[in-house]
């Protein structure tokens, strides 16, 4: 048993399970992107998506349940394994950042992170813990992206968003036994792609919506 414990309080398994919470985050981003994406279909499309999601009613809720909860996994355990890094190199080495992979993405990942984190309470607090109903969510959107500082705003935080998903997308599946150097470099390219389609669709929104306000 206690075995066991220490299994799955070990950094490995923090990992992976850290690995799994990202990517259902990944799928997660992708299914919200392509709804958000019916916003280009003009109001009465946009609102009509809404409705549809509402009307699952529980199961909404339990969504939104079971995604609290994977981001409160998610971020307790980038905590515990930044602090155990931390601890386990109290003095940093002078080194290359490049050194053993090292990239601008996986250097800035806890950073990237934090900033997600509150760019995330922000966009809770702007569009979902809001009473639509009166104008519509279609109205409630292009209000706020008429605000040309929030729609910069959001555009860089869709630039943060990108460089966490490039990482954390391709190092969740070396993290979960995928690191062959067959299939490597396509999940290193899927991850790129997917980051940029993540940049892109989100980012473009805002800036649709400003102009056509």
């Amino acid at each position: 048993m206690n075995g066991f414990i220490k299994t799955l309080f070990s950094s490995i398994a923090k990992k992976q399970m850290m690995a799994l919470t990202g990517l259902s985050f990944c799928a997660f981003l992708a299914v919200h992107l392509f709804g958000n994406l019916t916003i280009y279909g003009g109001e009465q499309r946009f609102n009509a998506y809404s409705e549809h999601l509402h009307s699952f009613g529980l199961l909404i809720n339990a969504a939104e349940i079971g995604l609290l909860v994977l981001a409160i996994i998610h971020i307790l355990l980038a905590a515990l394994l930044y602090l155990e890094n931390w601890q386990a190199r109290p003095v940093r080495y002078v080194m290359k950042k490049n050194a053993g992979g090292r990239t601008i993405s996986s250097t800035l990942m806890p950073y990237t992170g934090l900033y997600l984190l509150v760019f995330v309470i922000l966009h809770l607090l702007t569009f979902h813990f809001v009473d639509y109903r009166a104008q519509g969510i279609f109205r409630l959107v292009s209000g706020v992206f008429s605000n040309p500082g929030y729609v910069v705003f959001y555009a860089c935080s869709m630039i943060v968003a990108a460089f966490h998903v490039k990482h954390g997308f391709w190092s969740a599946f070396q993290t979960l036994g995928a690191n062959h150097p067959e299939y490597m470099p396509l999940i290193r390219t899927v991850s790129l792609i997917f980051s940029l389609f993540v940049a892109a669709g989100f980012g473009s929104i805002p800036v649709f919506m400003m102009i056509n306000s």
